[in-house]
């Protein structure tokens, strides 16, 4: 049905101060870094899909506008004098559908996610629960997990032992509860519109893969009253450009990345609505280990030292990134310094010829090159650093052919362990912890060792620093795991995060954090004028 020339352009006008003429409703628009894979909770594994997610559910605990754990479905909590029982008492509170929320959902919830047939690529991260680590490893009933309900509103967690983060554990999307009845109704469609049944802020209005994400405010949301946008439909925007683009017609409210590119003239054109706060995260390599000739550790860390992290960080991404020289990040204080690479300090010639000797004992050279292919998703800004790499690898030999994929069948093809040479990907960290980033390349992490790297001494000094109290010994015990990680190289580190996005004046309550999260029931739209 046509609409009439006067008619479209006061939609128009409406579309644009973010209401509908229909209803008035408040709708934001919100570009998202890609096209989410999955919207169950416990099989989700990207910043994309955990961004939708927090809108739709809430766990015990959550974020606020300034990336500090505060209460969510629990009002508060006691822990035991040896740190290793919490006690949770949660707020009255129900689903979508009108059921109330109970202790109970949280047990269903997290025993299911740490089930093996349930295929969470996560559920490590819960490790420190009762028995968590052997249910999901299949040595364990899911009923032995230490998770019980006291009464309705009390939840009980029981821990392996004490763990200083946990709190801040229990804010991931892995904590995020799931509505039972409809699981078990729908089975893997549960995550469907018209089938999910959510307890955050917003339900799922549709799902149209590769055009967007539609939400709507929940009636039955706890705090419904103080959610101040009625609708946030999230666009994915694989193509930086695109939003920015998109964002300047006045059609989407807010950018979740940019081009790095044109870091100068947006900044030029937006002035303080791009943002480019630190974050806990980063930007790596990961190298296939147990795959001819990248086995070699000769051949890893030739192709790491011949890599100008500088130029990356301030001509590529046009200092809106960090060279990295290790891969826990700056900024956590339990941790302190990384362990850096040797060749830190060296000039970029002395690592060249370094990295063309290791190159040589290995059977390379200039004329006898290594060939191999760089996998990434697709992004501007990831495809200007992987054309950037490869030209410096090109001055040791090496001749790198460049295969990028969307986002979401990316890291699919790497947790499924695809035949790659060496792959993009990117770690933000879900708690400040170095522990959080070094557990990435345990042996029995199958959802993120991309690098399918194995060392039992690695593994070893993990679970020491797992088991130990002291602050101090458990931080020199993973200084030791992270300086075993730069000398083997599974991954290549490249660059430490900011994040980068484009902010309406229009969008109030956006407040910069190291976690770069944004929960839109926290946010308000208001009219320019």
């Amino acid at each position: 049905m046509g609409l009439g020339l006067g008619r479209a352009a006061a939609v128009a006008l409406m579309v644009l101060v973010g209401v509908t003429s229909a209803s008035a409703e408040v709708v934001y628009r919100r570009g998202n870094d890609a096209n989410p894979e999955t919207l169950d909770q416990h099989k989700t594994s990207t910043i994309a899909e955990a961004t939708i997610l927090g809108d739709l559910y809430e766990g015990l605990l959550i974020h606020d506008t300034s990336a500090r754990v505060v209460p969510g479905m629990a009002e508060s909590w006691e822990i035991s004098p040896d740190n290793t029982r919490y006690t949770f008492h949660l707020r009255k509170a129900k689903w979508s559908n009108g059921d109330p929320i109970t202790a109970d959902d949280f047990v269903y919830s997290l025993r299911r996610i740490m089930t093996p047939a349930t295929g969470a690529k996560y559920a490590n991260i819960l490790y420190p629960v009762k028995n968590g680590e052997a249910i999901h490893k299949g040595e364990a009933d899911p009923e032995t997990l230490g998770v019980r309900a006291l009464d309705p509103e009390t939840l009980e967690i029981t821990l392996e032992r004490p763990t200083p983060y946990f709190l801040e554990l229990l804010s991931h999307q892995t904590g995020l509860p799931v509505h039972k009845a409809s699981v078990e109704k729908f089975g893997a469609d549960f995550v469907k519109p018209g089938n999910m049944v959510t307890n955050g802020a917003y339900t799922l209005v549709d799902f149209t893969p590769d055009e967007k994400v539609e939400l709507a405010k929940s009636p039955t949301y706890y705090d419904a009253a103080n959610v101040q946008i009625d609708r946030v439909i999230y666009y994915p925007m694989e193509d930086r450009s695109a939003c920015v683009r998109r964002y300047e017609a006045g059609e989407i409210d807010s950018c979740s990345d940019l081009p790095t590119d044109q870091m100068a003239s947006l900044r030029e054109k937006f002035g303080d609505q791009v943002r480019t706060p630190p974050y806990l995260g980063t930007y790596y390599y990961a190298v296939h280990t147990d795959k001819p000739p990248f086995d070699d550790v000769r051949v890893r860390r030739a192709l790491s030292m011949a890599i100008d992290r500088v130029y990356l960080a301030d001509e590529i991404w046009a200092g809106t990134m960090l060279p990295a020289y290790a891969f826990v990040p700056p900024g956590i204080e339990s941790y302190g310094e990384p362990s850096t690479a040797g060749f830190k300090d060296e000039p970029m010639l002395d690592r060249e010829d370094e990295a063309l000797r290791l190159l040589e004992e290995a059977g390379f050279g200039l004329d006898n090159p290594l060939k191999l292919e760089i996998a990434f998703n697709t992004s501007e800004n990831h495809r200007n650093t992987a054309v950037a790499i490869a030209d410096m690898w090109k001055a040791v030999g090496v001749e790198a052919k460049l295969l990028n994929r969307d986002g979401s069948s990316h890291y699919a093809y790497l947790r499924e362990k695809g035949d790659f040479d060496v792959a993009r990907a990117a770690w933000i960290g879900d708690y400040s912890d170095a522990q959080n980033f070094l557990f990435m390349v345990r042996s029995d992490n199958s959802g993120f060792n991309y690098a399918n790297y194995a060392n039992p001494e690695y593994d070893g000094l993990l679970d020491k620093a797992a088991a130990e109290l002291d602050p101090e010994k458990r931080s020199a015990l993973l200084h030791e795991a992270e300086a075993i990680f730069m000398r083997d190289v599974p991954f290549i580190p490249l660059m430490y995060y900011s994040s980068h996005s484009l902010v309406s004046p229009r969008l109030k309550g956006w407040t910069d954090n190291i976690l770069n999260i944004h929960l839109t029931r926290f946010l308000s739209l208001v009219d320019a004028n």
